[in-house]
């Protein structure tokens, strides 16, 4: 499937939203950034180049830039540490130390460092996998179980398995979110007009805007 196809036919799914003016300010700061000099906020440096690198498994340069270039890894970074909820910011990093270690158990590495893309896709692909109705219900219940024991308890357990799964899915979805906010795909890539003429409210999606969802 085209990447055009893809990004038109997905949404934002991470399940967070933000202030428009706070949205703008992470846009904005990750545009004034070149790539090399990056240095993450939220994440450690060796947390930013797996970041790095997933996001690009993810959203690989085809017709359309790949997703670092257009600086998906520090929007995803920059907005962890500006705008998720404390609760949120621990869950994301437990969740991901889950998932690294479990690329290291299987990579047979001991370093961050040490993991390239070789190590990191197969993982990645097993936790992207489609999941049963049932299987996805009972996460997402062992999810908000964890969320409600942090609440009550100030601590809770999750199952690692589960929180692979987690990570995996909302870096996907994060990702393409960040992917879709971008300048250049919200220009180039999805329906863009700036400025709204008339409204035609019964018209047909293809005929319009060629089946391309609308980026503002």
């Amino acid at each position: 499937m085209e990447r055009r196809v893809a990004l038109k036919n997905m949404g934002l799914a991470f399940g967070y939203t933000v202030a428009a003016p706070t949205l703008l300010g992470i846009i904005q700061s990750c545009n004034s950034k070149k790539v090399l000099d990056w240095t993450p906020e939220f994440f450690t440096k060796d947390q930013g180049t797996i970041i790095h690198t997933l996001v690009d498994v993810l959203l690989p340069k085809t017709d359309t830039p790949s997703a670092t270039e257009v600086n998906v890894h520090m929007f995803i970074d920059k907005y962890a540490q500006e705008a998720l909820p404390v609760e949120n910011q621990s869950f994301m990093k437990m969740c991901m130390g889950k998932f690294t270690d479990k690329i290291l158990a299987t990579s047979q590495k001991e370093m961050l460092a040490d993991l390239d893309e070789e190590d990191l896709e197969p993982v990645l692909a097993t936790y992207l996998k489609k999941r049963t109705d049932d299987v996805e219900e009972a996460h997402s219940e062992a999810v908000e179980a964890y969320f409600k024991g942090v609440e009550e308890n100030g601590e809770a357990v999750l199952d690692d398995e589960i929180a692979c799964f987690s990570f995996a899915n909302s870096l996907r979805d994060f990702s393409i979110w960040s992917y879709k906010t971008s300048e250049y795909v919200g220009e180039n890539v999805l329906a863009y007009l700036p400025v709204p003429g008339e409204y035609i409210g019964c018209g047909d999606v293809e005929t319009l805007t060629q089946g391309k969802a609308w980026s503002l």
